[in-house]
């Protein structure tokens, strides 16, 4: 019986022993691609379907899409969610160019709550439109177009991302 008992616990260590095969696997390469672009547009009072859209745009595969030929220098490609759109430009290495982005019913970023609130006491921002310009030479620009109502009255106001009016 000691025996078989010992048999038995000399066969349960070697078998696991010969179950493991080590194998080699390739080497993978993770590059960021359109880094840049992310970094460019990335707010951090955006909503998240906007960030997804925008992460959606920076990791596009371009070379991979069915309409891509080698004969051609600049592609545009169209993102939409109901939030909002972006309109990107690529070159033909898939690299983000510039982007014309537009998003409605977004959360405002304190700075623009707080400028209009302080400039414009007692008016309701009713409707908001966040416009996001990237160019890859010329850097970023975002704006926010806000209509405001205080009863019968409506007017319209642009501000950038620090709460500054234009």
């Amino acid at each position: 019986m000691k025996k078989l008992i010992l048999g038995l616990f000399v066969i349960g260590l070697t078998i696991p022993s010969f179950a493991q095969k080590v194998e080699k696997l390739e080497e993978v390469i993770v590059i960021a691609t359109n880094y840049k672009y992310l970094n460019e547009v990335n707010e951090e009072a955006a909503d998240v379907p906007i960030k997804l859209l925008e992460k959606k745009v920076a990791t596009y595969d371009l070379k991979g899409s069915d309409f891509y030929r080698d004969e051609y220098d600049l592609y545009y490609v169209s993102f939409h969610i109901p939030e909002g759109k972006i309109l990107a430009a690529y070159d033909k290495d898939g690299n983000v160019l510039r982007t014309i982005e537009k998003f409605k019913g977004t959360n405002l970023p304190p700075a623009v709550y707080a400028a209009v609130t302080e400039r414009f006491p007692g008016w309701a921002i009713t409707k908001d439109v966040y416009l996001v310009n990237y160019h890859n030479k010329k850097g970023t620009t975002k704006k926010y177009k806000l209509r405001l109502e205080n009863g019968d009255k409506t007017m319209r106001v642009k501000t950038d991302e620090d709460g500054k009016f234009l």
